[in-house]
């Protein structure tokens, strides 16, 4: 403004100036916004300069421009003295200086000050694209965003745990925000928040309805609209980083689980070459199988084999996934799961196959935590059988026992003969009936199941059906 004569008489007008209004009204008040230069010929002030001075500090004007040589040949002490009291920039415009000069003069200072905020969002955006091609990728953005709203920043994955974060980042804010943020279902997507000397914002990850993780950036300073720019940037780079990931460690999954199935078959060398260019390699023999859910092994997934089996023949379950494990790294393994697990004995490559199952049937058997396939053995035969399959069996075996009218004293009457080890009197005292009562029951079930009671295989087949229809 000193470039056009303006004289300043009160203050200093270092306030941003968003705009000029002209105005002879002893109150123009209801016609800002605040943050005007307002212009004023004083034509109709009155010597209510302190009341005048206070209503536009009150709507937060920028500055008052008095114009000389028309109403006033100066500016009037009073008015002089109220602005300087109150804090308001107080400039003194000359005869030969037009309003419409400086209207044009902020005008095009407003102008060029958002062109450089525009290229400056357009450099910062740059810097951050390049950031992103660096092989630390994410990690790279994260620093970069840091720098640009002259702060920090934090990368956390989709639980919140923290991936990457930068000097001086508030990660305990962070993670308590996104902890209140997920136990209010009417939260939003993002959320921002200021202080008195600290403005952070936090937004998810992803383009689907389930964030891929969170990021957070932080500065002493509110962030300006082009500040708002770079972070939105960020996080677009972000995402698009977070959705390629997905897609390689998908494609990498199915070249796991293609590996998988060499093995099983049995060709080792080609399931190792396949394997060369994700820089995975076997653990040596012999290898303990682990089966869980695949959000249960992602933890192990950087770190050993692991693969889907799902319609491979061995009897596999869709929907769960399997890891190889060195023998002496079990214990280590098991300590990065949580959730029910199934753990095989130890086996060779050539017998990966029965591990596969042993695992398998181990995770049925699961509670909450890792099941040992060898601890089964203890629970009985039953434990290694499937329910369902096991259930299935025992109703058609003892079919012809059971729909033999309502003589269901028969299976009562077989259940007790092979607790007793075929031994008649032990069998006949045990259900309270006269031995040869039993052995007529016994000859009426030889009959209806057409098998031979004296051998040991019938027996073992028919105990087992009686004890998985209990």
């Amino acid at each position: 403004m000193r470039r056009m004569g303006l004289k300043a008489l009160a203050g200093s007008l270092d306030s941003p100036v968003r705009w000029v209004a002209v105005s002879e009204l002893a109150d123009p008040t209801p016609y800002l916004e605040g943050s005007e230069l307002l212009l004023t010929t004083g034509m109709r002030l009155e010597d209510d300069h302190a009341g005048y001075v206070a209503r536009l500090v009150a709507r937060g004007v920028a500055g008052l421009g008095f114009a000389v040589g028309l109403s006033h040949d100066a500016v009037p002490p009073a008015l002089v003295a109220e602005a300087a009291a109150a804090g308001l920039p107080l400039l003194e415009v000359p005869r030969e200086v037009p309003f419409i000069a400086i209207t044009k003069t902020v005008s095009e200072l407003l102008a060029a000050e958002q062109y450089e905020e525009i290229t400056g969002a357009f450099a910062a955006q740059g810097r951050l694209t390049r950031a992103a091609l660096r092989p630390e990728g994410t990690h790279a953005v994260i620093d970069r965003l840091a720098k640009e709203v002259d702060g920090w920043a934090v990368l956390l994955d989709e639980s919140g745990q923290v991936r990457h974060a930068t000097a001086g980042a508030r990660v305990q804010a962070v993670t308590g925000e996104l902890a209140r943020l997920r136990g209010d279902a009417r939260s939003p997507a993002s959320l921002a928040l200021s202080g008195p000397d600290s403005h952070m914002i936090v937004q998810p990850l992803g383009g689907g309805t389930r964030p891929r993780g969170f990021f957070a950036v932080g500065a002493r300073r509110p962030f300006s609209p082009v500040a708002h720019t770079v972070v939105n940037a960020a996080g677009s780079l972000l995402t698009l980083a977070l959705e390629q990931g997905g897609a390689q460690r998908e494609a990498e999954r199915r070249v796991r689980s293609a590996v998988l199935a060499l093995l099983l078959a049995g060709a080792g060398e080609r399931a190792r070459s396949a394997l060369e260019p994700l820089g995975v390699r076997l653990p040596e023999e012999p290898v303990v199988v682990l089966a869980a859910r695949p959000d249960v092994l992602e933890a192990l997934e950087p770190r050993v084999f692991t693969a889907e089996p799902a319609g491979l023949e061995i009897g596999a379950v869709p929907g769960y996934a399997v890891a190889l494990v060195a023998e002496e790294t079990l214990r280590e393994a098991l300590a990065l799961l949580d959730g029910p697990s199934g753990v095989s004995g130890p086996v060779a490559y050539e017998g990966l196959g029965g591990g596969l199952d042993q695992a398998r049937r181990a995770l049925q058997a699961a509670g909450d935590g890792p099941t040992r396939f060898t601890d089964l053995a203890g629970q009985g035969l039953l434990a290694l059988v499937e329910p369902s399959a096991a259930r299935a069996f025992a109703t058609a075996l003892l079919a012809p026992l059971t729909a033999y009218g309502s003589r269901a004293d028969l299976v009562e009457s077989l259940r007790a003969y092979l607790a007793c080890n075929g031994h008649w009197d032990a069998a006949a005292q045990r259900l309270g009936v006269h031995r040869h009562t039993l052995r007529y029951r016994m000859r009426r079930v030889t009959e209806l199941l057409g098998r031979d009671l004296d051998d040991p295989g019938v027996r073992a087949e028919l105990w087992l059906a009686l004890e998985a229809s209990r």
